[in-house]
């Protein structure tokens, strides 16, 4: 069924675009426009779906549907002005549509406005028939200004009157958890339990909350009260296999997975946890197909695009695994994974200028990452370039100034460049931060009176500490 609705979707989309090319009569039916602007936005192409708002209205120019989706793609290549002014002209028409007030809420919260956002979630409350996703909207309003207190009612609130909202149900739990109050929603949900046995959507958020909590064998009992009560409960099979993958029992979620696609069929995001279980599996080339397969469907998935990276990188692929990688970033720039998938390829590739210019994008992105600041300084360092080495190191202390990695690292690299006063002084700082790790420094160093060196300074510090 739902396989037919998308054929159904792409053959309209793909007439649209014949009509377009040809310059043929283009008359559509007001619904199948607004499938067509609808698909467009998902897809994030928001130029087409601007031209199908502009042919929508020569043909519908007094239907407030319409205005309405075209005022949807104005927020989202940020025309905001242009974007209330026709939400102006529709609350004219038609005061009484919910719609309107939730997008002028969605618009405002954009642009930060996040009082002016809550005010228009509660005009569209007052006339929306269903409120949970009302409720939710003005829950996002108070936690964007750090009101937890009332994010947590209105999230609440969208649960009684829905308890499947998955966007509630998260995000109460995450406010539940910056406020330390995340057990103590375990007896909240326990409630509906108490008042009926057989819910099983109180028993599925309880695993959500139980998840959270790291306490995944209860979070799978309660996932399996849930799939017992209502056996086509697909959201609890899938959460069930995220959970198994937490709990690194990859085949087990795998087969979570699976019911998932046999109760609702495929989707990108299925398609890509299959991808990553297979990949923890170590079964690359399942993980590969399946990241692929999430792909065809859903071409901005970026995690989708990563996932393919890693299996390739992992199958020694390093041109095609560049490849991905880059269709990743495309998508999503601010991801620092992303650039050190790109570093690491690229260094395979023995391609040195690429791979340092991608470690230096992550870095910007996450100064605060050691691990990633190491692997950079050290392509400088097997280069022989040991000055730029020292310098990337050191400039690591002005965020992290007791990181003990960094001071190993940097003892060998000026040890190695024949800094050696300088070295055995940092030496000093790195037994003193984390004495077990000086390990490490025998990596760098197999002349035997180097090593002699460091470990009488080594043995020194033991005599001395311990």
């Amino acid at each position: 069924m739902e396989g037919d609705f998308r054929k159904r979707k792409q053959e309209l989309i793909k007439r649209f675009e014949e009509c377009l090319k040809t310059g043929d009569s283009y008359f559509f039916e007001m619904e199948a426009f607004e499938e067509i602007i609808s698909a467009y936005i998902q897809e994030g192409d928001f130029k087409k779906a601007m031209t199908a708002c502009d042919l929508a209205e020569e043909q519908y120019p007094f239907s407030t549907d319409i205005m309405l989706s075209k005022a949807q793609v104005l927020s989202n290549v940020q025309k905001y002005e242009e974007a209330m002014e026709l939400l102006d002209k529709v609350q004219s028409i038609q005061p009484g549509e919910s719609e309107i007030y939730m997008l002028k809420g969605s618009i405002y919260s954009l642009m930060s406005e996040y009082e002016e956002a809550v005010d228009s979630y509660q005009q569209a409350l007052d006339l929306a028939e269903n409120k949970d996703e009302v409720y939710y909207s003005i829950g996002v309003g108070y936690q964007s200004m750090d009101q937890l207190d009332k994010a947590i009612e209105y999230y609440k609130k969208a649960i009684e009157d829905n308890i499947l909202h998955e966007g509630a149900l998260y995000e109460l739990a995450f406010c539940l958890d910056v406020s330390g109050e995340l057990e103590k929603s375990v007896d909240y949900y326990q409630q509906f339990i108490d008042a009926d046995p057989y819910a099983q959507a109180a028993w599925y958020n309880l695993g959500i909350v139980y998840n959270k909590l790291e306490l995944f064998e209860k979070a799978i009992d309660a996932y399996e009260y849930a799939v017992a009560i209502e056996e086509n409960f697909s959201s609890a099979y899938y959460n069930m296999g995220n959970t198994y993958m937490n709990m690194e029992k990859y085949t087990l979620a795998l087969d979570a997975y699976r019911k998932t696609i046999d109760i609702e069929g495929v989707s990108p995001e299925i398609y890509c946890c299959l991808g990553n279980a297979y990949e923890q599996l170590e079964q690359y080339e399942l993980g590969l197909k399946y990241f692929q397969k999430s792909t065809k469907l859903d071409m901005l998935n970026d995690e989708a695009w990563y996932g393919a990276a890693v299996c390739l990188f992992k199958l020694e692929k390093w041109h095609e695994s560049t490849h991905f990688f880059t269709k990743a970033l495309k998508i999503d720039l601010t991801n620092e994974n992303y650039w050190l998938g790109v570093a690491e390829a690229e260094y395979k590739l023995g391609n040195i200028v690429a791979s340092l210019e991608a470690y230096e994008e992550a870095l910007n992105l996450d100064e605060t990452n050691v691990d990633t600041r190491m692997a950079w300084s050290y392509i400088y360092f097997e280069q022989g370039h040991y000055d730029q080495a020292i310098d990337v190191i050191l400039e690591g202390f002005d965020i992290n100034p007791d990181n003990a990695d960094l001071h190993y690292r940097l003892t060998a690299y000026l040890i190695t460049s024949g800094k050696y006063k300088e070295g055995f002084n940092y030496l000093e700082n790195a037994l003193i931060l984390d004495f077990e790790k000086h390990e490490c420094l025998f990596e760098f160093f197999t002349e035997l009176e180097v090593q002699k060196a460091l470990y009488k300074i080594i043995d020194q510090y033991r005599k001395d500490n311990y």
